[in-house]
């Protein structure tokens, strides 16, 4: 019969196979189904034996607590730079430089064959591991390439990074060297994840990969889903690792390093060449240099490598670079063109922001017109004056943005710009907040503020309302048929058909799905208000606290900061919004048109879990999560996102997650849905 030690090492094997096989191979060997329910069942073992719980486990990427700060550590091997080549020109003097330099240290013997392996240089953040006897003992960043930060934590969180080495008998120490990097469909989703909560957007996916990597919590790492591609090996002398079928050794060429990076269960990038000379990496650059915009992620040049390790070796370094490397840089995603004017828009909390209107150019394969200015404070430093000649790169190669002026080429004609000092829309007076970089219009009838609340209410995670885009917004803020969300509500079918484009099956669809958004829950309600910093899920804590608007309303700045995940910041903003009197005015509307302002409770329940913190994870067998937070609620407790030292239970389904470690690491009690059901009663 199986034991429980020998059942959980033989589920570890199978997960680490499968996760092997789908993240270097990209060759699964494993249903989803399957993989979830034996990484389940190994869960279950652990949690019953945690004896026998490993670092190298499935289950354990995700599991340490946040630390305070990172800690610094030096890098036995230092983790070089490397030189930069930006012409083809200059790729021929520095192949001219590294034979010179084997002359100078050969003179006998002849200069060796230049063969070369090209690989993509990724836009992300270098990382070193470290595997002792097979197992990730540590992750840090590059830092200054002497030393970096210990980033452990983080990196375990990473599904492309193995946390055992894909071998029977490991070599005592392996080092391995890659770049983290978000992929471009990611990043997308991340900023519209944190703009629909009311956070700033990151500016590119390196920027993203990098503040990843800083965060303290291993949570929000993983939450990010970052990737990994490998590129150099370091072992101690006489250590061996195969490369190739039957053939094993320390690699004598940057091909093996590669072979054998994949064989240990790294991620390669499939996109390396051998090129037998300059030419062949020219025409390896041409092609990335166009193709790359195909690409789930972003790079910004190819590294050129000698493919001879003990060549690399002897050419050795200079103070900087490694001689027998460089990287080719992509030419700039950058233009030059003229700035016609600078307009000035509007958005929903009142921002004013200065947008660049441009001469067309063809920048990155699409035609650029307008670039963003971000702030007075932007312009200034830039010294941009409306008729300049200006350069235009692609931040991030996704933004167009100013980088540029040419000052000496300034018409005499041209003019400085500065912000107005009332708003272009509704031309009151803006304001300038002593901390922000930004004007804003404070008048709350100002069509494009009115424009942008009303999207934002009906918004997917607010009310959620089907039909109602930009263009029908525009029509009913310009018509005057819209002030309010609570407008919207009061909307007849012959207003709506005055209206271009609309008929009557288009106003009667439309009229209906406002009804329907009447019976969305008190939390999206709150959402859909617009409160500055108050995202989707801090509408949910909110509402989740404070169960009715009347009761939010009346809090404090020290109730709203006593709540869980709740800064002053936003405290300040939630109580202010509610004292000022249009507000409170909106709030008698659609109180009295009938939207959800309060959670619903039964009256007939008691209070057997009042004072008592929740949170629940993975599927319920017969309970929806919301009908699992109704049933909690309206006996008293409170309902959660994610687990901390406050929590009192985890409520734990089918396909539990990250939450379900983290409780048992905190020793949280953990419940299933029957037990739940009994402690309401």
């Amino acid at each position: 019969m199986t034991t429980a030690a020998e059942r959980i090492q033989q589920l570890r094997h199978l997960l680490q196979r499968a996760s092997y096989a789908y993240y270097a191979l990209d060759q699964p060997i494993m249903a989803d189904e399957v993989y979830d329910q034996l990484y389940r069942e190994l869960q279950e073992l652990e949690a019953a034996h945690p004896e026998y719980i490993t670092p190298d486990s499935p289950t354990q990427r995700v599991g340490e607590a946040p630390v305070s700060q990172f800690e610094s550590v030096s890098h036995r091997i230092p983790l070089y730079s490397l030189e930069n080549a930006f012409t083809f020109a200059d790729m021929v003097a520095w192949q001219e430089r590294w034979q010179r330099y084997w002359r100078s240290l050969r003179r006998e013997e002849p200069i060796p064959p230049a063969e070369y392996v090209c690989e993509l240089k990724m836009d992300g953040v270098a990382l070193a591991l470290t595997y002792a006897k097979g197992l990730l003992v540590r992750g840090a960043t590059r830092g200054d390439g002497q030393r970096g930060e210990d980033i452990t934590s983080n990196v375990r969180t990473i599904r492309t990074i193995p946390l055992r080495l894909a071998l029977e008998n490991p070599p005592p120490l392996v080092e391995v060297r890659g770049e983290a990097f978000l992929p471009l469909a990611r990043f997308h989703q991340l900023n519209q994840e944190r703009q629909a909560q009311g956070e700033a957007p990151f500016a590119n996916p390196r920027n993203a990969a990098a503040g990843t990597l800083r965060q303290l919590d291993p949570r929000i790492v993983a939450q990010r889903q970052l990737d990994f591609f490998a590129y150099a090996l370091h072992l101690p002398e006489g250590g061996s690792v195969p490369w190739g079928e039957n053939q094993a050794g320390d690699p004598q060429s940057q091909r093996q390093v590669l072979n054998a990076l994949q064989r240990l269960g790294f991620r390669v990038n499939p996109h390396n060449a051998d090129c037998p000379d300059l030419e062949a990496v020219k025409a390896y650059y041409d092609h990335w240099q166009t193709a790359r915009h195909q690409l789930p992620y972003l790079t910004d040049g190819i590294v050129v490598k000698l493919n001879d390790l003990t060549l690399q070796q002897t050419l050795g370094f200079t103070q900087k670079f490694p001689r027998g490397c460089i990287a080719w840089k992509y030419e700039p995603a950058q233009a030059i063109t003229d700035v016609v004017a600078i307009t000035v828009q509007v958005g929903r909390t009142g921002a004013l922001t200065p947008v660049a209107e441009l001469v067309p150019v063809q920048l990155a394969g699409t035609t650029v017109s307008r670039a963003t200015l971000h702030n007075a404070d932007y312009i200034a430093e830039l010294d941009l004056h409306i008729g300049d000649k200006v350069v235009i790169h692609k931040a991030g190669e996704i933004i167009p943005e100013i980088v540029r002026v040419f000052p000496e080429l300034r018409p005499s004609t041209a003019q400085p710009f500065t912000m107005p000092t009332v708003c272009p829309e509704c031309h009151q007076p803006v304001v300038h907040p002593a901390n922000e970089a930004v004007s804003r219009c404070v008048n709350p009838r100002c069509p494009a503020i009115v424009r942008g609340q009303i999207l934002h209410w009906a918004s997917r995670d607010a009310l959620d309302i089907q039909g109602l885009g930009e263009k029908l917004v525009q029509q009913l803020v310009a018509k005057a048929l819209v002030h309010t969300p609570a407008d919207l509500y009061r909307l007849t079918a012959a207003q709506l058909l005055s209206l271009e484009r609309m008929g009557q099956k288009s106003a009667d669809k439309l009229l209906q799905a406002i009804a329907n958004s009447k019976q969305q829950p008190w939390p999206r309600v709150l959402y859909g208000l617009g409160i500055r910093h108050v995202g989707s899920v801090n509408a949910q804590v909110l509402a989740t606290q404070f169960k009715s608007v009347e009761e939010l309303a009346a809090a404090t700045v020290a109730d709203l900061c006593g709540v869980y995940g709740i800064g002053e910041e936003i405290a300040q903003a939630v109580h202010e919004w509610f004292q000022d009197p249009a507000h409170q005015t909106l709030i008698a509307d659609l109180k009295a048109l009938g939207l959800q302002l309060a959670i619903a409770t039964a009256p007939t329940t008691g209070q057997s879990l009042a004072g008592k913190r929740f949170v629940i994870t993975g599927t319920l067998p017969t309970l929806t999560r919301e009908a699992a937070k109704t049933l909690i609620q309206q006996h008293g407790g409170q309902v959660s996102e994610s687990v901390s030292r406050q929590t009192d239970y985890l409520v734990v389904g089918e396909k539990a997650g990250s939450k379900l470690q983290r409780a048992q690491a905190l020793g949280i009690p953990c419940i299933n849905e029957t037990e739940l059901i009994e402690m309401c009663r």
